[in-house]
């Protein structure tokens, strides 16, 4: 079977299958998030499709009828037939009414530039549901908002580490905390343009590409160290440097 002519003149970004539908993702101005009825595997159909701004990379289970989303927030640009992307977007989308989902809520961290190995690496997701527990890496761009800022603006890289989310259906995305394995991250994070003027100053092993947990502690993993840190506030319990 095939279904054609979908989301013509777009890009496909992200899929995912979840019994006898598939929902997925283009893009090129807008996200359509599109429940596609598997059920006939020789007659596929389009059951519903939502427009929201922006797009997802990576898209997952809550449970059988929500979906996490995780990709970039964009703003149509003021000439042309398309998008600039912007910070990191993460989604909760609805998807119990196959004709109709929706998306019960978001949130987007820093600014254009921002960015996460969960979009193009699966296994840099972390999340439990009985826990409320979601955990990303996170490549944090900012930009100086006391200035008019543009459409296509890059911010400056001022952190790295983990995300720690609180998710339910109620509340949506409520931030922990967050951890790092940069040794200077205060000092970046307090002023962005060090990483410009000096790039030594970023050490790109000490970037966090994977998170664990044990009981109540968190375990993030980098090419340079193992880092233990508690799930309740986010201590500092140990470190193993690998090399």
């Amino acid at each position: 079977g095939k279904l054609e002519n979908l989301a013509t003149g777009e890009n496909l970004h992200s899929t995912r299958f979840m019994g006898d539908k598939c929902y997925l993702v283009t893009f090129k101005k807008t996200d359509p998030l599109f429940v596609i009825d598997l059920s006939k595997p020789n007659a596929p159909t389009k059951l519903g499709e939502l427009h929201i701004p922006g797009y997802s990379d990576y898209l997952h289970p809550y449970d059988e009828n929500t979906l996490i989303g995780v990709g970039k927030e964009t703003v149509e640009a003021d000439k042309g037939d398309f998008a600039y992307y912007q910070g990191l977007k993460l989604s909760l989308f609805d998807v119990s009414n196959v004709n109709n989902p929706r998306q019960l809520s978001k949130i987007v961290i820093g600014d254009r530039g921002t960015d996460s190995p969960v979009l193009s690496d699966p296994k840099a997701f972390l999340f439990d549901k009985s826990r409320n527990l979601l955990v990303i890496p996170v490549q944090l761009y900012v930009i100086n908002k006391t200035e008019p800022v543009e459409q296509w603006a890059y911010g400056q890289f001022a952190w790295q580490g983990v995300y720690v989310f609180d998710v339910t259906l109620t509340g949506g995305f409520a931030v922990k905390g967050n951890v790092t394995q940069m040794d200077n991250a205060e000092a970046l994070l307090a002023d962005p343009s060090l990483a410009v003027r000096d790039y030594q100053l970023v050490n790109y092993d000490q970037w966090v590409n994977r998170a664990l947990y044990i009981g109540s502690t968190l375990y993030t993993v980098s090419n340079s160290r193992v880092q233990l840190n508690s799930l309740n506030n986010f201590a500092l319990m140990a470190r193993i440097d690998l090399n």
